[in-house]
């Protein structure tokens, strides 16, 4: 019989958006530490899309889009 590696399984990618007044860098931290309250065994995270909120000519939002990959239990 064969021995099944650590990485055998099936995994689910979804997308969240996370926020940042200061950089794309703390939105994506802030969609991953969000999402990790409520799901478990993440395993990647990929940033799909950069983008800003602007009003009145400035920015005021970065936000960045992030696919999630965690193990699906069924």
């Amino acid at each position: 019989m064969a021995k099944k590696s650590s990485s055998d399984g099936v995994y689910r990618v979804i997308d969240v958006i996370g926020t940042s007044q200061t950089s794309w860098e703390d939105a994506a931290k802030n969609a991953v530490q969000t999402a990790s309250k409520s799901l478990r065994d993440l395993r990647v995270a990929e940033i799909s899309k950069l983008d800003m909120k602007i009003e009145g000519g400035k920015v005021v939002a970065y936000r960045a889009r992030v696919q999630l990959s965690f193990k699906y239990e069924g």
